[in-house]
């Protein structure tokens, strides 16, 4: 079968309160796409990451501490999705590719947060990971439909970009100083992974959207490829 992983913003989990409504949409395509599909959820850390890294960066904590508080939001997340989606508690989440693997032998769906700590990476880089270990495709569910020429949350008149080649958007986040806890539609080591490995990436908001990727109908969002 083939796999399908998708990096599951921490903005859509939780933006402030549980996004019940939103997670119970994704819930629905997910499950049913499980008879045709190898599915991994990779949960970001969202607002409670950033939160966590700016107290630990004022206490004067390093960038490894940062990191690694990050992380563990990142699995916080994991295993309340997990929960949500009805697993059992003695499933875990995975904290290593082999781990990782060795579940999606066993069942069609994984959920996990950060796996093991690599420097200058978020949720998106480890969901890129995975994909390029699975020969899988990319989905990035995040906070905007998709990449912009401009920043949509500052500018009304930015324009979506549709397509763009891994070589582009690369030379786009190139641009971007990498910091823990960072809110771009991709981080720049997952834009490395992809360009590098040739993963088909998409990238968008709606949970519409993805059933409409599911489905092979048009979507809104940006495919970065060849």
């Amino acid at each position: 079968m083939k796999a399908i992983v998708i990096s599951l913003g921490g903005s859509e989990i939780i933006p402030d309160g549980v996004n019940y409504k939103y997670l119970e949409e994704f819930k629905k395509v997910i499950l049913k796409q499980l008879k045709n599909y190898k599915i991994v959820i990779v949960c970001g850390g969202g607002s409670v990451a950033r939160k966590y890294i700016e107290a630990v960066r004022k206490s004067g904590g390093n960038l490894f501490h940062q990191a690694l508080v990050g992380i563990n939001a990142t699995r916080a997340n994991a295993r309340f999705l997990s929960y949500f989606f009805g697993f059992d508690p003695e499933w875990g989440i995975p904290h290593k590719m082999r781990i990782l693997k060795k579940y999606l032998r066993k069942r069609n769906l994984v959920i996990c947060g950060a796996l093991e700590y690599r420097p200058d990476q978020t949720s998106d880089s480890t969901a890129a990971t995975i994909a390029s270990k699975l020969d899988a495709d990319f989905v990035n569910l995040t906070d905007v439909a998709g990449l912009y020429d401009r920043d949509p949350k500052k500018f009304r008149n930015a324009k979506l970009i549709s397509r763009i080649s891994w070589e582009d958007f690369d030379k786009i986040v190139k641009k971007i100083k990498f910091k823990p806890g960072q809110h771009f539609v991709l981080d720049q080591t997952a834009s490395k992974i992809i360009k590098s490995e040739k993963i088909k990436t998409l990238i968008m908001k709606n949970v519409k959207e993805l059933d409409k990727f599911f489905r092979n109908e048009k979507f809104t969002g940006t495919v970065i490829e060849g």
